[in-house]
C-alpha cells in the first residue's frame, strides 16, 4: 500500500468493502501495526504505537460508527480523555468556552455546550466527533464514511467544513462509496484493491468515473441498474397501504404494490419514510388506516402478525436493528424461521446450516461459510444475509430502508441485480433510499415524500432526480 497526502488537500481513498480501507485508516490511526514499510510525518520516518500516539503527531480519525457518548453533554464528549483541568480539578467553565470556539469555527455556534448528545440528531453527533478531533491540535483528520447518515443539504454543509478545513491547511482523507461526492469535494484518489493500491495520487478533474470502477471492481460495469421486468397485467396486489397514519410523523399515506412491482419512497432524511416503512412492518403502531397483504387485513402494531403474513423488513440500521453481528450467518439467516427448525424442543443446526448455506450459494454470499460471524462481513454481505432471511421465511412483501448504505459500488450492482431478480420471482418490494438516483434506477413507481405526507405518485419513468426535488421543496415549504 503507497499513499501520499499533501497539506491542505482532500485525499479520497476508494475501494470495495473488503479492500483494506478501513485496515489502511487504522494503521495511521497507530490501531494496527505494519509489518513492512514506513510512514514518513512531515518528512520523517514514525512509528504510531496507539492511538495516542497518533494524536499527539497531529493525526485524528472520524469513524463511519459515530463514537459519541449518548449520556454525556457535547462539552463533555469533545474533551473526553483529555480534560481541561485548572489546579487539578476539571474546568467545566474552559471545557464550554472551547467548546463554543469550535462549534462556532464548524458553523454550527447553535449546539449548546450542555446538550446532551443523545438528544442530537445524526448530522449533529458528526460535529461533535468533528469538533474532538479538532479539540486537539491536528494536521490531518480521516472521515471514514462521513455523509452516510447525512441529507444532500447536510453533505453540502459537511463540505464547507471540510473546505475551512483544507483552506486552514489541514488535510483531509476522505472515503466515501458515492463517488458524485468526489467530484464535488476531492484534490485526490487513491484506489485500492485486495490490500493494495491499485493507483494513488490520481487528479480527480482527470480520472473518469469508468476508469476510478474498473480499478476497484477490475471489470466495467456499464449499466448499475439492471433493466426493468415489465409487471403482468393481471399481476395481483400483494400490499395494500390505506390512510395510514402515525400521529405527529406521517398521515394518509396509501399506495399499493403488485406482485412483481418495486415502489420507491424518495424524500429527505426526516421526512417520514423510514417511519412509514417501520409502521407498515408494525414496529411502530399505527394511529389510524390499515395494512393488508395479499387481501388480508393486519393487527396495528404487530411485527408477529406481518411476519406470519409474508412480510419481511430490512431496516436502515443493519448492524443494531437487523443483524446479531456475533452470531454465525446461518443463525442469522434462520432466526425469523426458528420454529421451521425446531425437533421436540430443540434446534436442529443442521437442518440451519442446509437452508442457510442454499441461500448462501443463490445471492453469492462471501464468504460462503455459513458458520462465519456476521460482524467479519462487509456491508453488502451482510445486507445479503437480511434478504436471504427473508428468502428462507418464504416471504412475499419486502420492505427495504437502505439497502446500498455503506455498500460499494461493485456489490451494489449485485444487490440491485438481486432485488430485480426477486420483484421478477413475484415478490413486492418497497424500498426506501437517500439516493434519490437508486429509487429512480430501481423502482416502477416512485412516491414522493416530505414532512409526512405523499406528495405525488407516478411511474419511476416519468420523473427525474430534479423533478424530485422540485417536489420535495415545494412540499416542505407548504
Amino acid at each position: 500500500m503507497s499513499l501520499e497526502i499533501l497539506a491542505g488537500e482532500v485525499h479520497c481513498i476508494l475501494g470495495q468493502n473488503g479492500a483494506g480501507k478501513s485496515t489502511l485508516i487504522k494503521t495511521l490511526a497507530g490501531v494496527h501495526q505494519p509489518d513492512e514499510g514506513e510512514i514518513l510525518w512531515l518528512g520523517d520516518p514514525v512509528s504510531i504505537p496507539d492511538p495516542q500516539a497518533a494524536l499527539e503527531l497531529g493525526i485524528a480519525t472520524m469513524y463511519q460508527e459515530l463514537d459519541v457518548v449518548d449520556g454525556l453533554t457535547v462539552a463533555e464528549n469533545i474533551f473526553l480523555g483529555h480534560e481541561l483541568a485548572k489546579a487539578g480539578f476539571t474546568s467545566r467553565s474552559q471545557a464550554h468556552r472551547r467548546t463554543k470556539e469550535l462549534m462556532q469555527r464548524l458553523g454550527h455556534g447553535s449546539i449548546s455546550p450542555n446538550t446532551e448528545v443523545g438528544s442530537l440528531s445524526a448530522a449533529n453527533k458528526q460535529i461533535v466527533s468533528m469538533a474532538r478531533a479538532l479539540s486537539h491540535d491536528i494536521k490531518l483528520i480521516i472521515m471514514d464514511e462521513p455523509s452516510a447518515v447525512l441529507d444532500s443539504e447536510e453533505v453540502k454543509n459537511l463540505f464547507a467544513v471540510v473546505r475551512e478545513l483544507t483552506n486552514a491547511g489541514i488535510a483531509v482523507v476522505y472515503i466515501t462509496h458515492r463517488l458524485e461526492e468526489i467530484r464535488q469535494i476531492g484534490d485526490r484518489i487513491t484506489v485500492i484493491k485486495d490490500g493494495r493500491s491499485m493507483a494513488h495520487g490520481l487528479a480527480v478533474a482527470e480520472t473518469p468515473t469508468s476508469e476510478l470502477i474498473r480499478l476497484m471492481t477490475g471489470r466495467n460495469v456499464e449499466n448499475v441498474f439492471p433493466p426493468a421486468v415489465p409487471i403482468r397485467d393481471d399481476a395481483p396486489v400483494m400490499l395494500d397501504v390505506d390512510g395510514l397514519q402515525l400521529a405527529g410523523v406521517f398521515s394518509d399515506v396509501s399506495f399499493s404494490v403488485r406482485a412483481g412491482e418495486i415502489v420507491g419512497l424518495a424524500g429527505l432524511v426526516g421526512s417520514g419514510r423510514s417511519e412509514i416503512l417501520e409502521t407498515i412492518y408494525g414496529a411502530r403502531r399505527a394511529t389510524a388506516g390499515t395494512v393488508s397483504v395479499a387481501g388480508t387485513a393486519l393487527r396495528r402494531g404487530s411485527v408477529v402478525a406481518s411476519v406470519a403474513a409474508g412480510m419481511g423488513l430490512s431496516p436502515e440500521e443493519r448492524k443494531s436493528q437487523g443483524l446479531v453481528l456475533e452470531e454465525p450467518i446461518y443463525v442469522n439467516v434462520t432466526l425469523s424461521s426458528i420454529s421451521r427448525f425446531a425437533r421436540a424442543g430443540w434446534l436442529d443446526a443442521r437442518a440451519e446450516r442446509k437452508a442457510a448455506r442454499a441461500q448462501i450459494e443463490a445471492l453469492e454470499l462471501r464468504p460462503a461459510d455459513p458458520d462465519r460471524a456476521a460482524v467479519t462481513l462487509s456491508g453488502g454481505n451482510q445486507q445479503k444475509i437480511l434478504l436471504a432471511r427473508w428468502l428462507v421465511h418464504g416471504t412475499r412483501v419486502l420492505l427495504l430502508d437502505e439497502p446500498t448504505r455503506g455498500v460499494d459500488v461493485g456489490a451494489r450492482t449485485e444487490i440491485y441485480a438481486l432485488i430485480r431478480r426477486l420483484a421478477a420471482e413475484g415478490n413486492a418490494i418497497v424500498v426506501v433510499s437517500s439516493e434519490i438516483e437508486e429509487v429512480l434506477g430501481l423502482a416502477d413507481t416512485v412516491l414522493v415524500v416530505a414532512d409526512g405526507r405523499v406528495l405525488d405518485s407516478l411511474p419511476a419513468s416519468a420523473i427525474d432526480e430534479h423533478g424530485v426535488l422540485e417536489l420535495v421543496m415545494k412540499g416542505a415549504a407548504a
